[in-house]
């Protein structure tokens, strides 16, 4: 297993390169056979080169942006998703930019035939390769140390990649760390579960001295240290945490966006609008907007609006809680809606308002949130900044991810924010809105009050 390790990232490479230069060339076949001697002005040598060149780095950035390189770190199913998303893009992309260099519509059919080959060799090489990488690297053989604190969600989630991982073994740290220096020799990696810090640097250095990889659950303090600005003002370095959220550049730039964005996504999701909206009313004739109080930077308060995806008067019990799968007060249309989250759609009005910004921790309930902060103290702090439309918990999250885990994605982007990475969660946006695990409800068959109430 370590011997194969070092030529992984070669492995990956090959894979790259192959994938990327097979779809350019069928693009370069198709622009030099098909449409180039179409044009009004034809390009010769080197028009048609500088063509080619363009879509190979639309191609690479999406592909990047979506992860359609992650072989042996997506799912097969999830890489060949993200592939594909990358590839329909910057065709949908390339098209109109034919279409602006002829000052008008060329026929999409070679188009759309390079698509449907590109989709054929995505699925094919990428099932080729991936088991081909399976057999070169098998599941690394783990060790959990246990904290304290349940690690279930924890295993849970290792489990789910058994492609990469097999937990073989948990061993609490109670057992000593004379008796865990023991067990992890013999395997290809140790997971550190919730244990106090003091413990842990003692199993992160010894891992260090054996080479052995760790994987740690990072702690809030964690997070907060790991974007610190190094100061080497003296002869010992510092390190500066500025705690004040964002600065007031920040604040414009992000508020100029927002209004930008808002409009644009207003005007071209009008047609969704009037469907939808006649979809829900033709449903049960009730109100097509649902309205509810949820808290957003520094804890103000303000009215959300979704479309609406539930039966009228769904907590006329007066108790607050989230959607479980399969649960019999969503509406048919309100389902297909909250698989797409298309029911989000209306909150580009909050956002116009000012009460909302495209990217931010999704905001929560001021009932639930208080729930929550007797569990977690800490979960205020997502309140540090706007709530958002889209943010880093519901790109890299799911939507039954705990709320310590929320909060941890969210703080990571609270405490690294910048215009680009809000440019990037805009742009992976779509390929979570059709992804089913990101959209999953509550599992009803949680083991304690805290996450039958608070998993999202």
């Amino acid at each position: 297993m370590k011997t194969n390790q070092k030529y992984k990232r070669l492995i990956k490479i090959l894979f790259t390169f192959v994938i990327a230069t097979m779809l350019i060339a069928f693009y370069g076949w198709t622009w030099i056979e098909c449409y180039n001697d179409i044009l009004e002005y034809p390009f010769y040598r080197r028009g048609n080169w500088m063509m080619i060149f363009l879509y190979g780095v639309l191609l690479m950035l999406l592909m990047n942006l979506y992860g359609g390189f992650k072989v042996g770190y997506l799912k097969k199913g999830n890489l060949i998703y993200s592939q594909v998303l990358a590839v329909v893009f910057t065709n949908v992309f390339t098209y109109f930019q034919i279409a602006a260099i002829d000052k008008h519509f060329l026929t999409p059919i070679y188009l759309f035939k390079m698509t449907i080959l590109d989709f054929a060799v995505i699925v094919v090489w990428t099932l080729i390769y991936q088991w081909i990488y399976g057999k070169l690297f098998p599941p690394r053989k783990m060790l959990l140390i246990s904290g304290r604190r349940s690690d279930y969600h924890l295993v849970e989630k290792i489990n789910s990649r058994e492609d990469k991982y097999e937990i073989c073994n948990i061993i609490n740290i109670d057992k000593g760390i004379d008796l865990l220096e023991e067990e992890i020799l013999k395997y290809d990696g140790v997971i550190i579960g919730d244990i106090s810090s003091q413990e842990r640097n003692v199993i992160l250095k010894y891992c260090f001295t054996n080479s052995i990889r760790t994987y740690s659950v990072p702690k809030i303090s964690d997070i907060l240290l790991k974007s610190t600005v190094e100061l080497n003002l003296f002869d010992s370095p510092l390190l500066l945490s500025r705690n004040e959220g964002l600065g007031v550049e920040q604040q414009f730039i992000k508020r100029l966006i927002d209004i930008t964005g808002s409009l644009i996504g207003i005007m071209l999701s009008l047609p969704f609008f009037l469907i939808i909206s006649l979809s829900i009313k033709l449903t049960d004739q009730g109100p097509i907007f649902f309205r509810q109080e949820r808290l957003t930077i520094d804890g103000r308060k303000f009215n959300i609006l979704k479309f609406r995806t539930m039966i009228q008067n769904a907590e006329k019990d007066g108790v607050a809680r989230l959607a479980s799968e399969g649960d019999s007060r969503i509406l048919p249309i309100g389902k297909l809606l909250r698989r797409t989250r298309l029911d989000e759609l209306p909150q580009l009005i909050n956002i116009l308002y000012g009460d909302m910004s495209l990217v931010g921790p999704r905001p929560e309930r001021p009932e639930l949130a208080k729930e929550i902060e007797n569990e977690i103290p800490e979960f205020s702090y997502r309140l540090k900044v706007k709530a958002g439309l889209t943010g880093y918990a519901q790109i890299y999250g799911k939507y039954n991810t705990t709320p310590y885990d929320k909060l941890k994605l969210d703080l990571t982007y609270i405490r690294n924010y910048s215009l680009l990475l809000d440019l990037k969660l805009i742009l992976m946006t779509p390929k979570i809105m059709f992804m089913k695990e990101a959209t999953e409800g509550v599992q009803t068959q949680s083991c304690s009050k805290a996450n039958e109430i608070f998993e999202k």
